[in-house]
């Protein structure tokens, strides 16, 4: 708030100086997200709410086999669809159409391609991603946003140096980097795999994709008012 013995506008006794901050930082990511769509399709109701309950199961014990190199894993939508034929009269069901959605999130990026391979080789399983990401709580956000803090210290003292005179007061900051355009790590490229055969027995397993993570952008901006004392002109 701007205090009530300075207008907002400044005075010759308090000339007002408003700066802008910026800070841009690129780092390595700190999680891999990828998704897992486990799919079923019959004839009948039963066997493909069967088929889907295996497939889910048999997807989500792999990703767990893992254990501390997957941070979280959780099951996103479920669907049980009827398609009806498209020829004949009434609701003559022709198929069932079943899908589970799964996210997994891996810190250790060692495992990630092997864990993506694996995946896609099991049946009627699609994957996508990897995106790559920041943790919420990561140290990079709050040392971007001190960095714009610096950056517009410094940028004020410098436009009152122009002027020979030196920063008084410090009147606000706002930070202009929160919201849609805020601290935003960039995803990934896409990689989708999918598999609609059971493995022959005997068949190696395929070797692990190499999955180079993508470093990310995370930028921070703050607008920053000031008062100076008076210059000499």
């Amino acid at each position: 708030m701007t205090s009530p013995h300075i207008p907002p506008y400044g005075t010759p006794d308090a000339p007002l100086l408003v700066v802008r901050g910026e800070a841009e930082l690129e780092v390595d990511p700190e999680i891999a997200r990828i998704g897992v769509t486990v799919t079923a399709r019959g004839r009948d109701r039963r066997t493909t709410l069967d088929d889907l309950t295996h497939r889910n199961a048999t997807a989500l014990d792999l990703v767990k086999s893992y254990g501390d190199a997957v941070d979280n894993v959780s099951t996103g939508a479920v669907s049980i669809t009827p398609e009806l034929g498209q020829r004949g009269r009434g609701e003559r069901i022709r198929t069932y159409h079943g899908t589970v959605h799964l996210t997994a999130e891996l810190t250790d990026f060692t495992a990630l391609g092997e864990l993506t391979t694996r995946l896609a080789d099991l049946d009627l399983t699609r994957v996508d991603g990897p995106w790559w990401a920041l943790r919420t709580d990561s140290p990079v956000h709050r040392r971007a946003r001190q960095q714009a803090v610096h950056e517009a210290v410094q940028r004020a003292k410098e436009y009152a140096e122009a002027l020979g005179t030196t920063v008084a007061a410090l009147i606000e900051l706002a930070d202009t980097g929160a919201g849609a355009s805020g601290l935003r790590p960039q995803a990934a490229y896409g990689a989708r795999m999918t598999r609609s055969a059971v493995m022959a027995k005997g068949e190696p397993a395929p070797d692990p994709l190499d999955l180079e993570p993508q470093r990310i952008q995370v930028h921070a901006e703050v607008r920053a008012q000031f008062t100076m004392n008076p210059p000499r002109l």
